[in-house]
């Protein structure tokens, strides 16, 4: 599986909150950062605490889908460009509520080890 098939894989198994096709995908040695206006707002290292993450993340939506729209590589990284959409499961502290509706334009950076993602950045 070459790393575009293996990000089309992950984005996948994160739509349907396939969390172990997910994990499936990762480098033991998984670091995670999602960056949220410029703020790191969680952060990972390994796949356990990937893991973890990932199932409390599960719960806050009804529905969830990245749409690739635009794919860059660069040696052994490649970003994409991605569409977000979700329908909250529960009330967020920053004022928004269940069932509202998200729509966010933002990019992912992955980088590769041993045929596995051993790096993602999420940027909104």
């Amino acid at each position: 599986m070459n790393d575009l098939e293996l990000i089309k894989r992950y984005i996948e198994a994160y739509n349907t909150f396939d969390i172990e096709t997910m994990i499936s995908t990762l480098h033991p040695d998984i670091a995670f950062q999602n960056i949220s206006n410029g703020e790191i707002n969680a952060e990972t290292h390994g796949i356990e605490a990937f893991r973890t993450l990932a199932e409390q993340s599960k719960g806050l939506f009804t529905s969830r889908k990245q749409t690739i729209t635009n794919v860059e590589t660069h040696e052994s990284q490649t970003r994409i460009d991605v569409t977000f959409e979700a329908v909250l499961a529960i009330d967020l502290p920053n004022g928004l509520k269940a069932g509202e509706f998200l729509q966010l334009q933002g990019n992912s950076e992955f980088t590769f080890r041993d045929g596995k993602i051993v790096s993602i950045v999420d940027r909104a």
